[in-house]
């Protein structure tokens, strides 16, 4: 598809410009503006399995550099405290964030402590951890649990070493009916466009999320960064996006179709029973959003700050009474634009008097690229006074805008994760210690953590 390539290769070199990090000599985040809602994330980078497909900042799990890992996010908490932020909810992310339920009560507890007005507290989790030692504690302080599926075939779940540590697709499918029910909101994360999946695997995935009781599901097109590119040829296969479109609309249209549809879409790849329930990228519901733990990622004031990704740098940082952000970029006025066309258009709405508050212009004007692009490419059902949103191409659309903005933050995730020290290295890379080796601007600044 012409119009998907043409996107593909203009975000990927935005994402080249939003994630030129420069080293920073700050030993905090910005303080909050006045009457700005803010969320809170915070990471837990352990893993009990690591995943090949996987980017984001994890660890194979040690209790003991997990336990002091928890100690010094809790202080990076106090941190924020201490600049007057305030929160009405918290998202756990990893990693695995149930790896030490005692540290995670004991973090959360300490969260709802320093910041009261918190509501909810959203949590990740693997299915293994869908069992009663972990969900009575659990069911008490998290109020929305989103649990790392990924797909219903045992054959991929065997390529992806999930089967043997996580479950089969028949007992992680029991475990998420045990649970239906439990919490508020219950997510199953699925990945689509894997190497060797085919339409009847994706309608099996699609029949087994109605079954589980879920309210909620998010199919994220897989997200391949050069270096996870090697690890799934390696166990998977090759990779290539010529069935995506294809699946994404299988897809859409099996939570979405027919005259009585049993989910709405809350996302462009996030799809829900009711209109109040979590939505799995926090980025729909906050413009705005610190970030605590290391590799973690902050959205503030116009500009991205990138925390430590070496434990044992987060937490000399931490015990010197600094935060961990060790880079930042800062976005002039039209790429803070395209952040917020790209971030509002994925929560399937752009609410145009409201940009015009924030940038005194329209999205027509201050974005005419971008803008007609989409409106040529069928991408708008509604564009009126009021506000932009997408048809179904114009989904699809923002899958492909996203799947190549998060390529982005993964390929600066593995800079980061190059240049760990020999010791850190290998916890995330096991003995392949030369998989990958840091590179450009973004490796330099890394290896001067």
């Amino acid at each position: 598809m012409l119009s998907e390539r043409m996107l593909s290769t203009i975000i990927e070199g935005l994402g080249n410009k939003y994630f030129h990090i420069n080293p920073t000599n700050r030993t905090q985040l910005p303080e909050p503006k006045p009457k700005r809602d803010y969320m809170l994330y915070m990471h837990i980078p352990f893993c009990e399995v690591l995943c090949p497909y996987c980017s984001f900042n994890r660890f194979k799990f040690s209790e003991d550099l997990a336990r002091t890992y928890f100690e010094s996010l809790r202080k990076e908490m106090d941190m924020l405290k201490a600049l007057e932020y305030d929160f009405k909810e918290v998202y756990v992310g990893g990693g695995t964030p149930t790896v030490l339920m005692d540290e995670l009560e004991r973090t959360v507890a300490h969260a709802r402590e320093l910041f009261p007005s918190i509501k909810d507290v959203s949590s990740e989790t693997n299915p293994n951890h869908l069992v009663p030692e972990y969900l009575e504690p659990l069911s008490k302080i998290v109020q929305r649990l989103s649990v790392g599926v990924q797909s219903f075939n045992d054959d991929l779940l065997k390529k992806m070493d999930r089967y043997y540590k996580y479950g089969s697709a028949e007992l992680t499918l029991k475990r998420v009916q045990d649970v239906a029910g439990m919490f508020k909101s219950l997510n199953v994360d699925m990945i689509f466009n894997f190497p060797g999946q085919t339409e009847e695997i994706i309608q099996h995935d699609i029949d087994m999320v109605k079954a589980s009781g879920a309210n909620q599901t998010t199919f994220y097109p897989l997200m391949v960064s050069p270096v996870s590119r090697r690890s799934i040829q390696k166990n998977l296969g090759d990779v290539d996006y010529k069935h995506e479109a294809k699946f994404y609309h299988m897809i859409y249209d099996g939570f979405c179709g027919g005259e009585n549809p049993e989910f709405v879409p809350s996302s462009a790849y996030t799809f829900s029973r009711e209109t109040d329930t979590m939505i799995d990228e926090y980025v729909v519901n906050y413009d705005e959003y610190p970030a605590i733990g290391s590799g973690g990622i902050s959205y503030l004031d116009g500009s991205l700050f990138v925390n430590s990704f070496s434990l044992r740098d987060y937490t000399k940082r931490i015990n010197e009474g600094h935060m961990s952000v060790m880079g930042e970029t800062i976005f002039p006025k039209r790429d803070k634009m395209r952040y917020r066309f790209m971030m509002e258009l994925f929560g399937l709405k752009l609410d145009k008097k409201k940009w015009f508050e924030t940038f005194g212009t329209t999205v027509a004007r201050g974005l005419p690229a971008e803008y007609s692009f989409m409106k040529l490419n069928g991408a708008f059902e509604r564009d009126d006074d009021e506000m932009l949103t997408l048809t179904r191409h114009g989904r699809y659309l923002m899958v492909v805008m996203m799947r190549e903005f998060f390529i982005g933050v993964n390929s600066l995730r593995d800079e980061a994760r190059a240049a760990l020290p020999g010791d850190e290295h290998k916890l995330v890379f096991g003995d392949n210690v030369d998989e990958i080796s840091p590179i450009g601007e973004a490796g330099a600044i890394f290896d001067r953590q």
